[in-house]
């Protein structure tokens, strides 16, 4: 290991919980960041308790998203604990926070207050739908994935909508959220000033619409539901197979010819009605069955070998075990061991998904205990404070 840790020296202050801010707070913690949790005694993060499934640490889903953390517990409406908040603001370099809008405000821990005393302070706001007219609207994954467009065009074209098989919006805005604090980090050193940035879970899932929500603006389409079918390529889905369906993905007319060629229906590609993408969009109905009685002459397990050997982007649907197991088979080591303080190994997640040259030396520590660095924060508080006054003596 190289030892290289970008974010080394950086402190973070972390005021989030449930999903969004703390893993934008635990990108920046696998990228080498001190960041210190404030969490509610007694019960922590909401997500402490979001169960089951519980590992044998704790429950899962609060585990996710909190490794190489530090926790301590603040109760916000005690003047003393309020104190400690705010040492811990005017120390850090970052703060993220997810109160409805106004609520950091009343404890005397808003932006404007704080930057007086800290004004190198990024400080990142993370809402549902931003601090105007939606500023009291509690933000929900999965409302905001029926509010915003999501859902409507996720699902069967016959069925009902449906959301994501994750929080996928949190997640979105917790990538943009931590695009951003790097960005003001750089700022910050070219400007020597903080910045107050806001994101919020509507902006985030209308931000990744891509093309959807391009064809919209750009066209006057409003997309619906295609089940696992691409608005604009064909064939782009999964397709019945002996035994099962297997996912295909033809993105240019040579796939094509080469998905013909494999099924042994080469007459297909030469066709006049599927000859080119658009026409193949425009035929679809057509041309689906076409490819499905040759596919029902073997397995998907089959067909991924066999298409991805000439060429065509192909595979069978894999549980999460089993995409893993793929991820795994190509090299990627898509997991960690994590350890606690002792280095004694407490469990495996999902490592942090990119791959540095030289390496990164990312710490793996467990997801903490309920305050379990109290004593430690406050020491190393105390000890800030004290030079602080000596530096300003």
């Amino acid at each position: 290991m190289s030892g290289l840790r970008p974010l080394d020296g950086i402190v973070v202050a972390d005021f989030s919980r449930v999903l969004a801010g703390p893993l934008s707070t635990m990108t920046l913690a696998d990228l080498g960041a001190t960041v210190i949790k404030v969490e509610r005694p007694e019960s922590g993060d909401d997500t402490r308790s979001w169960g089951p499934p519980y590992s044998a640490t704790g429950a899962t889903y609060f585990e996710s998203v909190n490794r190489n953390k530090q926790s301590i517990t603040l109760d916000l409406r005690d003047e003393d604990d309020k104190v400690i908040a705010r040492e811990l603001a005017a120390t850090a370099d970052i703060l993220v926070e997810n109160f409805l809008t106004g609520g950091m405000d009343k404890l005397g821990l808003g932006y404007e207050e704080l930057s007086q005393l800290n004004p190198e302070l990024i400080y990142v706001s993370v809402t549902g739908y931003g601090s105007k007219a939606g500023a009291k609207i509690p933000g929900y994954d999965f409302i905001v994935q029926a509010l915003g467009g999501l859902m409507s065009i996720t699902g069967e074209a016959d069925a009902d909508p449906m959301k994501a098989g994750v929080a996928l919006v949190d997640v979105l805005t917790a990538k943009d959220a931590t695009i951003s604090i790097l960005a003001a980090l750089q700022n910050r050193q070219n400007t020597g000033r903080g910045a107050h940035i806001e994101v919020n879970l509507l902006s985030s899932l209308q931000g990744a619409l891509a093309n959807q929500g391009q064809a919209y603006l750009g066209a006057g389409k409003i997309a619906g539901r295609m089940g696992n079918a691409h608005p604009s390529i064909v064939p782009y889905q999964l397709l019945n197979c002996a035994g099962g369906s297997v996912a295909v993905a033809c993105g240019n007319d040579g796939q094509f010819a080469k998905l013909c060629a494999e099924l042994s229906v080469d007459e297909l590609a030469a066709d006049p009605r599927f000859a080119t993408n658009n026409q193949r969009v425009e035929n679809r109905k057509e041309l689906i069955p076409l490819l499905e009685a040759a596919l029902a002459a073997d397995t998907a397990q089959s067909w991924q070998r066999r298409l991805t050997a000439v060429g065509v982007p192909a595979g069978k649907v894999a549980n999460i075990a089993q995409g893993l197991e793929f991820s795994a088979s190509l090299g990627l080591e898509p997991t960690i061991q994590v350890v606690d303080g002792d280095g004694t190994v407490t469990g495996e997640q999902i490592r942090h998904p990119a791959t540095w040259t030289p390496a990164l030396d990312s710490p793996r520590q467990a997801p903490p205990k309920l305050g379990e660095h109290n004593a430690q924060v406050r020491h190393w508080l105390s000890a800030q404070v004290n030079a602080s006054a000596e530096s300003r003596s």
